[in-house]
């Protein structure tokens, strides 16, 4: 037995030579699962995949302003344990021998109605508890676990595959199930739940106090305002907006449009890259189909230095959309690089391919989490953080409608070659660039305008030796 069948990767080799060298659709006859071993198999796994990326997307509208009316902690454990009983109900199909193909589809699609839950959930509670300052460096380390739960989640279904593949269902889902058990019984939504002030608190309150009043008021009555205002703020006490006030939020709707072309491109590889390198020539080899997904990981790799390195730059410049827009046509290169150059060998494959994934997850990660919590407290809202939830899920419900896109037209247009499909990806990558030129221009305009009075009067203060009352900052 061969090193590489022995060990899976990262231990072993992952480029194991496959025996084929193109793809026959009719090679998979008579084997696997019924209904989707057939010729129109991959078809109807495309349309399962577009099935819950659209519920998922269509969910996210409704749980973001949902996540800002309830209890976060109990609306996320709810949506955990929910999507983890699907997901496990998916792959029960295994052992009941189910072949009906609208069973796998509607439980893919109720999955994806109660992970929409999730991501509105998570980056409130993060915006929460971390104010602007850091955020996007705090956001990008922090979004590292999409990219180890999408690494972590092949590999384990990829281990427990030879058991059945129900299993690759069932134990993600009595995974995603359990957390959802450890959420409820540890997670503090909102500081002030437990005692502390909130990262949004001293903004919020003196944004309602004109300067008047600021000037008269001692610090330690303001600091005695500003307790009392945090603790006023807890978990049960917030409302939320709708979704049009949120859309009315400057940068929502431009960030949005960016995120759907920004998400087409980076689900694209995320669904069909292991394809992909199953069926591209690699230094003179092919390589298996489990070789090909344990690769495709590396993309990912790739990904959480893009996401953590997105956020430490937009910090360093204080500059969200520039540093997106950056990344974002950056990537159009990469991904052409990896194209005309990933077949020379394995190790230029691995090297293009992180690249490509740093530049491509690097600005949807950025504006998935740091942007969007920026946005969700946004001075306009008096500092109302319930509308986290709210703008996240409109930010990404409408990314996730390109997720859903992205894969099912590169199942029409890798029947043409691969070439379209790239093509594809380099215009969306185009067009999210494009749509964030407003805001980019807004902010290089911003950096090079004169002082404004406020900050003015922040310098008149420490020239003087005084204690500034508010830094009068939004």
């Amino acid at each position: 037995m061969k090193a590489s069948e022995r060990n899976p990767w990262p231990v072993g080799n992952v480029f194991i030579k496959e025996d084929f060298v193109s793809f026959d659709r009719n090679r998979t006859k008579n084997k696997g699962w019924y209904p989707f071993n057939g010729i129109d198999g991959t078809w109807k796994l495309g349309e399962i995949d577009v099935a819950f990326l659209a519920c998922y997307s269509l969910g996210m509208y409704v749980s973001g302003h949902l996540g800002d009316t309830l209890d976060l902690r109990l609306f996320l454990t709810a949506g955990m344990i929910a999507s983890g009983i699907f997901v496990g109900l998916f792959g029960m199909g295994y052992f009941w021998n189910i072949h009906a193909f609208s069973f796998y589809l509607a439980m893919q699609m109720v999955a994806g109605l109660f992970e929409a839950t999730g991501w509105p959930s998570v980056v409130a509670v993060m915006g929460n508890w971390f104010g602007k300052r850091k955020r996007g460096l705090i956001m990008g380390v922090w979004n590292a676990h999409t990219s180890v739960g999408n690494i972590s989640g092949s590999l384990l279904a990829a281990a427990v595959l030879d058991s059945g593949w129900g299993w690759s269902f069932i134990v993600p889902g009595a995974l995603i199930a359990s957390s959802g058990v450890l959420v409820y019984l540890f997670l503090p939504a909102y500081p002030e739940d437990i005692g502390f002030d909130g990262a949004n608190a001293s903004s919020a309150k003196l944004d309602l106090m004109p300067y008047d009043e600021e000037a008269q008021i001692q610090k330690g009555t303001t600091v005695d305002l500003e307790k009392n205002y945090s603790l006023q703020q807890g978990s049960g006490s917030r409302k939320g907006i709708g979704l049009f006030e949120a859309c009315s939020i400057p940068g929502v709707i431009s960030y949005a449009l960016c995120l759907f072309f920004s998400k087409l491109v980076a689900y694209t590889f995320l669904y069909w890259l292991p394809f992909y390198l199953s069926q591209t020539e690699i230094g003179g080899e092919y390589v298996s189909v489990k070789s090909a997904g344990n690769l495709s990981t590396l993309f990912d790799v790739g990904g959480m230095f893009g996401g953590i390195l997105a956020g430490y730059i937009s910090d360093k410049l204080n500059a969200r959309a520039t540093t997106a827009a950056s990344f974002m046509s950056a990537a159009i290169p990469s991904m052409l690089l990896y194209r005309a150059y990933g077949n020379i060998s394995r190790t230029i494959n691995i090297l293009l391919m992180m690249i490509a994934g740093l530049f491509v997850n690097g600005p949807y990660a950025l504006i998935t989490t740091a942007v969007s919590a920026d946005l969700g407290t946004h001075s306009s809202l008096r500092g109302d953080s319930r509308a986290l939830a709210t703008v996240t899920a409109i930010i990404d419900g409408t990314g996730s409608v390109g997720a859903a896109l992205g894969p099912l037209l590169t199942g029409f247009l890798s029947t043409k070659g691969w070439d379209a499909v790239f093509i594809m990806l380099m215009v969306g990558a185009l067009i999210a660039t494009l749509l964030l030129s407003r805001l980019v221009i807004a902010e290089i305009s911003e950096k090079n305008q004169k002082p404004t009075p406020s900050s003015h009067r922040q310098e008149t203060f420490e020239a003087t030796g005084s204690q500034p009352l508010l830094s009068n900052q939004r």
